[in-house]
């Protein structure tokens, strides 16, 4: 920059993104408001009203049509966490580790997820819990790189668990849970998501780490509560039981289309406000 250019002025127009620690001290705090996002409109959409947009695997099911999670690969996280950045300016962004991108190594898990925060702009990254995971999160998060866990049903052991079936239903499951949620915290993630667990066990969880606990399917006493957006929307026939549809998107685009249709076959569409016409000379 020459001696005359003059600097730059940051936009003081635009929100601060909050970010991981900004998230962290939200514990006990009023609470957290998370949705999933897959693409820019929806970000945008969202973003207002969003403290955490997680960029969830998710997206193979809802998107994609995949039967699970399974499928999804690290190159459809980061379009779809490239696409989530470009709508929202306010929401931490946060992108799911798709199974099998880290849980090979530690090393494994840091070179991907460096790639994905480097390729999308995001602020974090999501990890499913096991009892390795611990060492994993320790490693990233010496090295700068912001974590969430994720304890209790884990959707990337749908094969391995039979399907999603909520956990703590027993002692030894909740110990488990229990440990992994501690062992979570202690390795230094900024805040985990409890999902599919019995109610008193995720208050448990919440009262046992310092971190901020993000419900789905768990209880009112989490620090957070997350939904994937097309099941709160009512996007889908089937919702799981812990989802609160707040829409019924699906029955208004059914109605949306069947009106087009008809105006098409009609002959009603386009209309004269719909079509281009020579000006006048």
């Amino acid at each position: 920059m020459s001696a005359q250019t003059p600097p730059a002025k940051s936009d003081t127009s635009a929100p601060r993104r909050l970010t991981p620690p900004d998230i962290r001290a939200r514990k006990g705090a009023e609470p957290l408001v998370c949705l999933t996002a897959y693409d820019a409109p929806t970000a945008r959409l969202l973003d207002p009203h969003c403290d955490v947009l997680l960029v969830g695997d998710s997206v193979g099911m809802v998107v994609h049509g995949l039967p699970n999670t399974i499928p999804v690969t690290l190159d459809m996280m980061i379009m779809h966490g490239q696409a989530v950045m470009r709508g929202a300016a306010r929401a931490l962004v946060v992108v799911d580790m798709p199974f099998g991108s880290y849980e090979a190594s530690r090393e494994q898990a840091f070179d991907n997820a460096v790639r994905v925060l480097r390729e999308t702009g995001a602020q974090a990254v999501k990890l499913e819990s096991g009892v390795y995971i611990a060492d994993t999160i320790r490693y990233l998060a010496e090295r700068g790189v912001p974590v969430m866990a994720h304890v209790g049903l884990r959707p990337q052991a749908a094969l391995s668990e039979g399907g999603f079936k909520a956990k703590g239903r027993d002692e030894a499951e909740r110990a488990r849970v229990l440990d992994e949620a501690k062992a979570a915290d202690q390795a230094g993630a900024f805040a985990m998501v409890v999902e599919g667990v019995a109610e008193d066990l995720a208050v448990e969880i919440t009262r046992a780490v310092r971190i901020p606990t993000i419900g789905i399917g768990a209880s009112a006493a989490c620090d957070g509560q997350i939904l994937v957006t097309p099941d709160m929307l009512g996007l889908f026939d089937w919702t799981p039981r812990f989802v609160k549809r707040y829409a019924d998107l699906k029955g208004l685009t059914e109605e949306a289309v069947k009106a087009y249709a008809r105006d098409v076959r009609a002959r009603d569409f386009p209309g004269p406000d719909e079509v281009y016409r020579i000006k006048p000379k």
